[in-house]
């Protein structure tokens, strides 16, 4: 009797049990699915309407109703105030939302006395992230090693042009961008300064009384200011919104010496270290806006690795053999979470590119179907305004002022360019060729 009392009670504890998880489950499962936290927001914005353009007023009302949005969803405020001699000599304020636009629907729009007015309902995301709709166009530079000796001549030599190659290639593949390679060119001639653009000629070498062997330092030759212009000028020549680039920081493996004890048991720990050592892993990863020239992505990636840690000289960034290698595995873990990052970092960042010619008053831009381009998209026009921008009286150029001028609506589309036209020709604008457009 006791025994059939004992097996009565286990079966109903494992019963007990197996409910208890069946009813744990689907809360689980909510939890893994929940969605990020969307708000919709109806908000009127207003825009001045200059030189009879309603349709850049409008723009810039529908811009106006989305920071209005923005401020009742989430708002930082900054400010700060300044007493000298019981006088106020400096009062700021600041504010910036933390949400993201993720769509825009128009709900009414009206002039009215010289202003544009437009309400609309705004969809903001908590997790900042943004819908991407137009591809951005993006080229890849070399990653140089910050110290060549790293790498032995035995090991690989892919990796400065090969980790950027692959980073670019998993961007395009991720569908919201349009890649090139130029892994040929280093924007860093000294890596260790990265991602300032110094210019080599700014450097020079100097012994300071160090007898016939020199100390080799090297000084600067006088005060030199971030130079964006090159970023510039590679995007130019380039047709990208984009320059990406990096630097190998660390891939230093530990010393083969061993640094305390003697004897034999020294001596055998020093040589395994040549079979099984420990490598560190450092990379920096940079993304520049070539519209401006401003560094817009800055990111270190770091991780260790032990055991077998070379990389054969035959083996390329991406293939098979190179991920099969403990330290190809880590670098290709870091390039993929590099790409997952660049992605969610400019998900909100507006698309732009250039004007490359004007008929009459037909616009054609550099950019097509291959660029989710549509017939009736509009992007606002910037037009260069005053003279380049220099700094260090004139020996830094940083490039010009753009200011929106107008909006480009287009009008036809092929794969490669779109055409479209402004509600003013573009003479009486100042829009020439070179210009920039970019979505709002």
């Amino acid at each position: 009797m006791a025994k059939i009392l004992f097996r009565c009670i286990w079966v109903s504890l494992i019963l007990l049990s197996q409910s208890c998880a069946n009813s744990v489950q689907p809360s689980a499962n909510v939890a893994t699915n929940a969605q990020p936290r969307t708000d919709v927001i109806t908000a009127e914005g207003q825009a001045a309407i200059n030189n009879d353009m309603p349709l850049l007023a409008r723009k810039q009302a529908l811009q106006d109703a989305i920071r209005q949005a923005s401020m009742q969803s989430s708002v930082n405020i900054h400010s700060r105030t300044l007493v000298d001699q019981n006088d106020v000599s400096l009062d700021t304020f600041a504010l910036s939302t933390a949400a993201s636009v993720n769509n825009t629907t128009v709900v009414k729009e009206w002039p009215a006395n010289n202003i544009y007015h437009v309400i609309a309902m705004v969809e903001l995301s908590a997790d900042n992230s943004c819908t991407t709709h137009y591809r951005k166009r993006i080229i890849a530079t070399g990653f140089p090693l910050a110290k060549q000796e790293q790498v032995t001549g035995y090991e690989t030599q892919d990796l400065s042009s090969g980790i950027p190659r692959e980073l670019n290639n998993l961007l395009i593949e991720s569908g919201d961008f349009i890649g090139s390679n130029a892994t040929n060119i280093n924007l860093y001639p000294r890596a260790d300064l990265a991602p300032a653009l110094q210019d080599q000629s700014a450097y020079r070498s100097s012994n300071f009384g160090a007898g016939a062997s020199g100390t080799g330092i090297v000084e600067l030759q006088s005060n030199t200011a971030y130079r964006p212009s090159k970023v510039m000028q590679l995007a130019v020549s380039n047709g990208v919104q984009f320059v990406l680039s990096g630097v190998i920081r660390d891939l230093e493996v530990e010393s083969t010496e061993y640094m305390r004890g003697a004897g034999p048991l020294a001596y055998v720990r020093s040589l395994a270290r040549e079979v099984v050592a420990k490598r560190g892993i450092g990379i920096d990863v940079f993304v520049h806006d070539g519209f401006s020239g401003a560094l817009i992505y800055q990111q270190r990636y770091v991780d260790t690795v032990d055991g077998d840690v070379w990389i054969p000289a035959s083996y390329t960034v991406g293939s098979e053999r190179f991920n099969s290698t403990s330290t190809g595995e880590k670098i290709a873990q870091i390039i993929d979470r590099a790409s997952v990052d660049i992605r969610h970092s400019l998900s909100c960042y507006p698309f732009a590119t250039r004007i490359i010619d004007i008929k009459n008053d037909k616009v054609v831009i550099d950019a097509g179907t291959q660029e989710r381009i549509n017939v009736g998209d509009q992007l606002a026009v910037y037009t260069t305004s005053g003279n380049d921008l220099n700094l260090d009286g004139g020996t830094s150029f940083i490039g010009r002022d753009r200011q929106p001028t107008g909006v480009l609506t287009i009008r036809s589309v092929t794969p490669r360019y779109s055409t479209g036209k402004l509600e003013i020709p573009a003479r009486e604008l100042g829009v020439k060729v070179g210009d920039w457009v970019k979505s709002w």
